[in-house]
């Protein structure tokens, strides 16, 4: 195996023996056969848009089985088999829609003619021909930028799976998803070819991400300031962790009235601020973190645990009975929820004990997105000007397991009282319950939401410097930002693609950016890795 699409990969190079996640190698040479199974289908795809066929359940299942490719998302190799099976479906369907209507079908790459083989060690022979490195005579940079692409293309994926289960829908984006793919089959790209694309993937991410907000804004309103328990409510238990909004409304109402409270988990703490998700009485308050204390953290909670999408660590340990996943996500070691049937982790729940007494703890507040921020647009601006507020912080991203990722709570430990931190996704974890204060009515760590929700950080930084008259490279503000997976590398991109500058960016730098395109990033866009904390403030604020 050879895997280097998140921050924790082996040594900064990449994993060979077995994911740092994890994941089994068999797993790993899988999902490569899958991605390459699927960059086949794309070809057809794209050419069947030309000639006017275009298949939704095509677009759909293109996305979903990307997006179980993520990390930390499925691990088990036999649902492997079925999507690369179902893949070659697909495919060979569609070529003949695309036959009957005049388009090209006589492709020469192998992948459009991949045939799968009948054992899973036949596919693990087949899987090993077609990995990350595959192609030894690959120019370096160019090798960087497509595996930049196909990450960000991933990061994609998940977006627009979140958006089709709400039922939103954008052609254009399962249209570049399929151009992405296809395009790295391509051996007819310059470099300048490939950094267009690369932004291209964050344009298209910008457009997901926007769809992803409409989605769930219309479905369940606009998140509005909340505060949410870190206590604990005497009763039977139920904790939900991963995005999916999905998954939790309907956990919701299959708990009504059954003595269960639900508790959130990671980047399911933002979920508490949505109008129709916080109307339940039972949906009580959060538990734990994302990353650094997670094994103890599900060992020692005292009810079942519903894992959706990724961001979570593969379950270890005798508490396995207590787990359930659902969707895209999956364990051999764990119970896989079909169609939203909670009725196997609602039965464990009443078998567990739950909390035998209520504590209350402290309590954190969320539901800053652009909706909210920007409805106190004048008191923001005020501040500004009256130099209440010197400067704000975007401190945001991913959190993971890696030594080093402590920079971002002494950040923010360390920021001056004059200045605001706008933070989103798992990242805050590090130091979403700081007592930061408040300059005047606005408190000074504004939790903008889940990782997807970069796009009301996105809207508020237009907004600020429309109102200010500036580019937003000239406001006040200062992104720093901590990566691990995908969906990150997918907003990078949109930060690029928005020419957004100067950010620092860690705890590492991505082990697929070879030190040529590094540098064109540096000179483009001076993005640069994270030093101190007082380094890099004494840099940011003079």
């Amino acid at each position: 195996m050879f895997c280097y699409q998140c921050e924790q990969t082996a040594k900064g190079e990449g994993c060979t023996k077995i994911g740092v996640c994890g994941k089994q190698p068999d797993t790993a040479t899988l999902q490569d056969l899958l991605v390459y199974a699927l960059k086949g289908l794309a070809l057809y795809a794209t050419e069947g848009r030309k000639v006017g066929v275009n298949d939704k359940a095509v677009n759909v299942f293109t996305c979903e089985a990307l997006f179980s490719t993520l990390t930390n998302v499925n691990f088990d190799s036999e649902r492997f088999v079925g999507l690369i099976q179902r893949t070659v479906e697909l495919r060979d369907a569609l070529k003949e829609k695309v036959k009957a209507a005049g388009g090209k079908v006589d492709f020469a790459e192998d992948a459009a003619n991949f045939k799968p083989e009948g054992s899973i060690s036949g596919l693990l022979a087949q899987g090993e021909k077609v990995g990350l490195m595959s192609d030894p005579d690959l120019d370096p940079d160019i090798r960087s930028l497509q595996h930049t692409l196909l990450f960000g293309v991933k990061g994609i994926s998940a977006y627009a799976d979140h958006a089709h289960i709400l039922g939103y829908d954008d052609d254009a984006i399962y249209a570049f998803v399929h151009e992405g793919l296809a395009a790295t089959l391509r051996k007819d790209l310059t470099l300048n070819d490939w950094l267009a694309l690369v932004l291209k993937c964050g344009e298209v991410n910008l457009t997901t991400m926007e769809l992803l907000d409409k989605a769930n804004t219309s479905t369940y309103g606009h998140p509005v300031p909340t505060k949410v328990p870190l206590g604990h409510k005497e009763g039977k238990a139920i904790l939900i962790s991963g995005h999916d909004l999905k998954d939790l409304e309907e956990l919701l109402k299959q708990t009504e009235g059954k003595g269960i409270y639900v508790y959130t988990h990671g980047e399911m703490l933002p979920t508490h601020g949505y109008p129709e998700l916080k109307k339940y009485p039972h949906f009580y308050g959060h538990y734990g973190t994302a990353w650094q204390n997670q094994q103890r953290e599900f060992s020692q909670f005292p009810g079942a645990i519903l894992m959706t999408t990724n961001c979570i660590q593969r379950p270890q340990g005798a508490y396995q009975q207590n787990i359930f996943t659902t969707g895209l996500v999956g364990w051999p070691e764990v119970t896989h929820i079909k169609n939203r049937d909670f009725t196997p982790v609602i039965e464990r729940a009443l078998a567990l004990p739950g909390y035998q007494e209520t504590s209350n703890g402290k309590t954190v507040t969320v539901g800053f997105g652009h909706n909210t921020v920007l409805g106190v647009a004048d008191t923001v601006i005020e501040a500004v000007k009256n130099k209440d507020i010197r400067h704000f912080f975007l401190v945001a991203g991913c959190d993971g397991a890696k030594p080093g990722r402590n920079y971002y709570t002494e950040f923010v430990e360390k920021v001056p009282k004059d200045c605001v931190v706008l933070t989103l996704a798992c990242g805050k974890f590090r130091f979403f319950d700081k007592e930061l204060g408040a300059i005047g009515p606005l408190p000074r760590l504004m939790d903008v939401g889940q990782c997807n929700d970069a796009y009301s950080a996105i809207q508020i930084a237009v907004a600020l410097a429309k109102a200010f008259n500036v580019g937003v490279n000239d406001l006040p503000l200062s992104l720093i930002l901590s990566w691990y997976e995908q969906k990150a590398v997918a907003i990078l991109l949109t930060l690029l693609h928005l020419g957004i500058k100067d950010i620092r960016l860690g705890p590492s730098l991505p082990a697929f950016t070879s030190p040529n395109v590094l540098d064109v990033l540096v000179k483009n866009f001076d993005i640069k890795p994270i030093t101190t904390p007082e380094e890099d403030l004494k840099a940011i604020l003079g």
